[in-house]
């Protein structure tokens, strides 16, 4: 059965949905909160996404039929995507895409800020590109539904603190899932098994250390350039590959 171009992306634009939604009411619920209790929040919303990176992370261990070990692909892929991304300049390219949009929807405050972490914490992990698949597939979007509740409650939180540049992570959303759903044809003839797959495995776990760098910049503990290792998601499947062929 042919599936049409809304059955392969509904729950995209539901999660694109939730997420302006949830900017909505953080917003209006920032004006009722003092700045200790917007700050409380944002914390809040760190040690989750620190719970999750580390859950994420975990998948290295779980590589199977390699002669390197997970952890060791995991840590080859994360150096050399970030360094590809220092060369492409992607943390700044984000950024700028970020001042570009502040200066036409919000003059001053945390918009860049917002929109870069709700940007890669809504995109970055298995619930994305598994959810994506399954509706680009089959027109499940039951994965994707509950990704959207999840993103939703969170926009809630990271919008009180940093505005409205968390509702435009959603365009990021609707272009990365979007387009993953409607390649799904494509990608599952090297996946064919989505939640086990060695590949996949890995690109989660290297998501996984992303997010608990974007965890830690949350927290304002450091200053990890996350968008110069979002690299890293592709290369680290070309490492299994390349690993794999070299039996």
């Amino acid at each position: 059965m042919t599936l049409d171009f809304w059955a392969k992306t509904n729950g995209t634009w539901i999660n694109a949905i939730s997420v302006i939604l949830g900017t909505t009411g953080g917003i209006l619920l920032k004006h009722h909160l003092p700045l200790r209790m917007q700050r409380i929040i944002t914390q809040g919303v760190a040690l989750i996404t620190l719970f999750i990176g580390f859950q994420m992370a975990g998948s290295l261990l779980q590589v199977k039929n390699s002669r390197v070990d997970g952890v060791v692909l995991g840590l080859l892929a994360i150096i050399i995507g970030g360094l590809l991304g220092e060369w492409w300049q992607l943390e700044e390219r984000l950024y700028s895409v970020g001042e570009f949009l502040k200066a036409r929807f919000q003059k001053s405050g945390y918009f860049t800020e917002g929109f870069v972490a709700g940007s890669l914490l809504f995109c970055v992990g298995p619930m994305t590109l598994i959810g994506s698949l399954n509706n680009g597939l089959t027109g499940n979007n039951a994965l994707l539904v509950l990704k959207a509740v999840m993103d939703g409650i969170t926009s809630i939180a990271l919008s009180s603190s940093f505005g409205i540049g968390v509702g435009f992570s959603s365009l990021v959303i609707v272009v990365y899932q979007g387009g993953v759903s409607l390649l799904a044809g494509f990608l599952v003839q090297s996946l064919p098994d989505p939640a086990h797959d060695s590949h996949l495995l890995l690109i989660t776990g290297v998501g996984g250390l992303t997010i608990i760098g974007l965890g830690c910049n949350l927290l304002e503990v450091s200053q990890v350039r996350v968008a110069s290792f979002l690299p890293a998601l592709i290369v680290a499947p070309l490492l299994y590959f390349f690993v794999a062929i070299a039996k």
